[in-house]
């Protein structure tokens, strides 16, 4: 509910101090009209599993877990970046106070020890204070990296061992039991509905990679599993498992929060062969069970992230035909947003490699371009200076978080504000409104126009010197709102 002092003023109304003068656009014509900002989704992956990016390792104090994370989004905004993709269940565990799973031992060092604070809920608020989207990534059904790992007494491998398989090193969730996708799915609405998250994400792990401690191609051990529940074959069944997840998981999202955006990140390769040419020692479809072109064909993904890890001149694997592939694959026009290999720029990789593929994706898309960088920690400490390199060429102008057209939301209202002359600059205040997501403000001075994007729960903003204001929501959905523009006369 806006706070009490607008009950005393017209929408439109500035105050000012006696030497200022500030006048609605509406009275002096439209050629103060702010520039249109770009569109473009720029992500990073930040993996807690085996403390890939984040924290530098177990054990570090609360204090130090937030200085991490706090130097991390302050880089990936000061890059150009606008979204953040945080693993917080990287092996049924959780970096976030759970109704369900034990606390991550890539916190603490042990499973189960509370680390002191909610580190989801801590980097929402961090992330959305920086103009930046934070998703949550699950990895939904690896119950543990390897059978060997120390687990809390309430870990789902003790509390519920039927529902476990071993797998070469690794423990698995059983997808093929009913109970354990309805588990897994519960898991996410929880936080879901009790974060203020921008997308649920999950990765490549259905049922596993094959693993080399096994000597058959992928002898997964559910037949008890498919004498209960299966019938037919068992291939076709293992993908009407994933499936049937998937399709569930993002209805029930969607009922939930219906803004929330819901992305998977398959195998780059949906089958050997296609397209034409391609190469894969992997069959996604075959093995992992994984019809990822169907999840998007039905529309089941509000983005999908094709893991393309490859090189633009890969003879097997080419970057743009595969892109190509998927784009044309993309028959209800979903996102389209390709994960790029950005820990692979070396001496033989160079970094302008990542400034062409995202060129590439930029051309291809056809107004919501968009890509994630795995992962993070490439990026931010500038691995053979592509960090550099990406801040001066692609990423010179920033950009929003394309709107999802097909998702239900409304454009923000005309925001409420109110501007007076502090020292030499403005303080703005500003109306709550339920449906921004972040606010964006755009400044002018001299011929430059400058963009600010800020948290859409904020109440007040400090500007410098300026001569035009130009003030609008951004909603849940992606969708701006009409701004409202004052120019400023001494």
């Amino acid at each position: 509910m806006p706070s009490p002092w607008f009950k005393f003023l017209p929408q439109w109304l500035v105050v000012a101090s006696l030497s200022l003068l500030l006048y609605p656009t509406s009275s002096i014509g439209a050629s103060f009209k702010p520039p249109e900002i770009d569109r473009e989704f720029r992500a990073a992956w930040v993996a807690t599993v085996y403390n890939i990016d984040w924290p530098s390792k177990a054990g570090l104090k609360k204090e130090k877990q937030q200085e991490e994370l706090i130097k991390l989004l302050d880089t990936a905004k000061s890059i150009g970046l606008n979204a953040i993709i945080l693993q917080v269940r990287p092996a049924a565990d959780a970096l976030y106070q759970s109704n369900f799973e034990p606390w991550s031992p890539y916190l603490s060092g042990k499973m189960g020890l509370d680390p002191g604070y909610d580190p989801l809920a801590f980097a929402v608020e961090e992330s959305h204070k920086r103009g930046l989207e934070l998703h949550a990534w699950f990895n939904p059904f690896r119950a543990q990296t390897n059978y060997k790992n120390q687990v809390s007494k309430t870990h789902i491998s003790n509390t519920r061992k039927d529902w476990i398989k071993r797998y070469g090193d690794y423990l698995w969730l059983d997808p093929g039991n009913p109970e354990v996708r309805d588990y897994t799915i519960r898991v996410m609405l929880d936080v879901v509905q009790r974060y203020d998250i921008d997308g649920v994400h999950i990765d490549d792990y259905f049922y596993p990679y094959p693993h080399p401690t096994n000597q058959k191609p992928h002898p997964f051990p559910d037949s008890d599993t498919f004498e209960r529940f299966g019938r037919g074959d068992r291939d076709p069944w293992r993908r009407a498992n994933v499936d049937g997840f998937i399709k569930k998981l993002h209805s029930h999202i969607k009922q939930a929060k219906p803004w929330v955006k819901f992305g998977v990140s398959p195998f780059g390769i949906w089958r050997p062969g296609i397209p034409k040419g391609t190469e894969a020692g992997l069959d996604a479809y075959g093995l992992l069970y994984a019809d990822s072109r169907k999840w998007m064909r039905k529309g089941w993904v509000d983005y999908m992230m094709p893991q393309l890890y490859w090189s633009i001149d890969s003879k097997g694997q080419s970057f743009p035909k595969l892109l190509d592939w998927w784009i044309s694959e993309n028959k209800k026009k979903r996102h389209l947003w390709p994960g790029i290999a950005t820990d692979r720029v070396s001496d033989q990789r160079p970094a302008y490699e990542m400034q062409k593929q995202i060129s590439i994706i930029r051309s291809a898309s056809k107004g919501a371009p968009g890509h994630s960088h795995w992962s993070a920690d490439s990026l931010i400490n500038n691995q053979k200076g592509v960090q550099k390199l990406l801040k001066r060429t692609v990423y010179r102008s920033p950009a929003l978080v394309p709107p999802s057209s097909w998702m239900k939301g409304e454009k923000p209202g005309s925001p409420a504000i109110a501007i007076t002359a502090e020292g030499i600059g403005y303080k703005i205040r500003i109306a709550p409104q339920s449906n921004v997501r972040f606010w964006i403000l755009q400044t002018k001075h001299g011929k430059e126009w400058k963009l600010q994007i800020l948290d859409g729960t904020i109440e007040s903003a400090r500007i410098g010197p300026t001569e035009v204001i130009a003030f609008s929501g951004l909603g849940l959905t992606g969708l701006q709102g009409r701004a409202v523009i004052y120019t400023v006369k001494e």
